[in-house]
């Protein structure tokens, strides 16, 4: 992976947070994407330990002219782009169904698919004409179950799981893996807000087997390892890290 090209959106925080710095130590050239120029600063700081060559762009995953410019960029300075991890991602508007409305729909949905789908889009105009390439998409255990009170981020996590497949399917004609990691409850700013309470966390995690939420550096592993060619045959896979949540 020494000197490979990998672009993380939403990589300020969390999972994303927790990739870069695995894909750096890993000897890779990472880009960041993102729409907090402070933070991205700051995170670039301690890519370059790894990764001389990190660096942080700011982008918005939901504007298409964005995510342009990001690819074309990073091809233009580096000549390609190996690896695209899309993380950027919101929890959304709690609540019941009936409250939902095309405000908050188009909140989440915006974000988690819309997103997603122009990623892909630009990643893989790239990666086609290059003939390589590896995309990891981020689920959840939601994307694959239904949950109350959280309609919005359950159905836009499902599309990102049919994003996911489809694209798969459409490039492995031109050599390109499209693969997603779907995370448990892990250890972020995101499940202490979902969760609301420390007593609602608490119930949470005791429903999971292994009685614990997961780290984001055990999350950035699976990422690694889709995006590697030790996953050379994997594609249009969701790999759950949860856990146990989903094993009954």
């Amino acid at each position: 992976m020494v000197g490979w090209v990998v672009l993380i959106t939403g990589g300020l925080t969390g999972i994303g947070r927790a990739a870069a710095m695995a894909f750096a130590s890993a000897g890779a050239i990472v880009v960041v994407a993102g729409r907090r120029r402070e933070a991205g600063a700051e995170l670039v700081k301690a890519l370059r330990a790894f990764s001389p060559e990190a660096d942080f762009i700011s982008a918005d995953v939901r504007k298409e002219d964005d995510l342009r410019a990001l690819i074309d960029g990073i091809v233009a300075r580096f000549g390609r782009l190996d690896v695209a991890v899309n993380n950027a991602g919101t929890e959304g508007a709690s609540g019941p169904l009936t409250e939902q409305t095309p405000e908050t729909y188009a909140a989440t949905f915006d974000t988690n698919v819309l997103g997603v789908l122009l990623c892909m889009k630009h990643e893989l105009r790239v990666m086609q004409s290059q003939g390589f390439g590896s995309i990891v998409n981020i689920s959840s255990t939601m994307g694959s179950r239904g949950a109350a009170n959280a309609s919005l981020y359950v159905a836009s996590k499902h599309a990102v799981e049919g994003l996911t497949k489809a694209g798969a399917l459409e490039a492995a004609a031109f050599g390109v893996r499209v693969n997603a990691v779907a995370p448990g409850p892990v250890e972020t700013a995101m499940l202490d807000r979902f969760t609301g309470s420390p007593d609602r966390k608490s119930g949470l995690l005791a429903s999971i087997p292994l009685r614990r939420a997961g780290r984001p550096e055990e999350l950035a592993d699976a990422i690694v390892f889709l995006a590697s060619d030790k996953a050379s045959f994997i594609t249009g896979h969701i790999v759950s890290v949860n856990g146990g949540r989903t094993a009954s």
